[in-house]
């Protein structure tokens, strides 16, 4: 049987290792902890890391796509501006192409009449109040200036070579010879080509104190033939 000093002394050395044994534990559940706590910063820091050059590649690849965006846009309007500049070379063609004779029109447009006054006073030079060839011209050239597709003077067609002769009484347009009333014809904007002529001031009113009879019809359709050989 074990003496009260043994017994003492075995319970003082199980207390001991109790205490060691229990400090032993808890050093490695520390060492433990830190280690985790380290593994979880270290992810951490590598996770925002990656999240942070993701970011900076968003953003090189941001701007890569409005440079290009800004090419693309560039080009657009390039082929844009080339389609219209060919559509309107394209346009102004066959406008020229009509105002020459060299392809037949048919459209909207005015009929403007010509006419020797009806009454010559006594004394008077009948001269002063017959149509000449300036006052068919004047009409012509202001036809041209608002926008008239073709002309035509007594159904013969105006051509880029087209000349207007008076020869006493009749008026002669390029071969073709006709006396007054003279009509002319033009294929156009039937409201701009009248408003052109009946300016305050204007053709019209020029024409009219010079004597003439000038009478303005708009017309929904006028017709007019190639004139052959012109595009030779």
């Amino acid at each position: 049987m074990l003496k009260k000093s043994e017994v003492r002394i075995l319970t003082i050395l199980c207390m001991v290792l109790g205490f060691l044994l229990t400090l032993s534990y808890q050093t490695a559940a520390e060492k433990n902890n830190k280690a985790e706590e380290g593994q979880a910063l270290w992810e951490e820091d590598r996770l925002r890391n990656s999240v942070l050059e993701e970011q900076e590649q968003n953003k090189e690849l941001e701007e890569e796509w409005r440079s290009l965006q800004g090419e693309v846009r560039e080009m657009e309007e390039e082929i844009a501006g080339e389609e219209v500049s060919s559509f309107n070379l394209v346009e102004d063609l066959e406008r020229l192409r009509m105002l020459t004779g060299e392809v037949p029109v048919k459209g909207p447009g005015i009929e403007v009449t010509l006419d020797d006054h009806t009454y010559v006073p006594d004394g008077s030079n009948p001269n002063d109040y017959i149509v000449h060839e300036r006052h068919i011209q004047e009409v012509v050239d202001e036809l041209m200036l608002a926008d008239a597709e073709a002309i035509s003077i007594n159904g013969f067609r105006i051509t880029r070579n087209s000349y207007i002769q008076c020869i006493g009484p009749v008026i002669k347009v390029d071969s073709s010879t006709s006396a007054a009333p003279f009509v002319i014809q033009a294929v156009g904007d039937p409201e701009q080509l009248e408003a052109a002529l009946e300016l305050s001031g204007g053709v019209k009113d020029k024409l009219v104190n010079e004597n003439v009879e000038v009478r303005t019809q708009k017309q929904n359709q006028v017709m007019m033939e190639a004139v052959v050989g012109e595009s030779e």
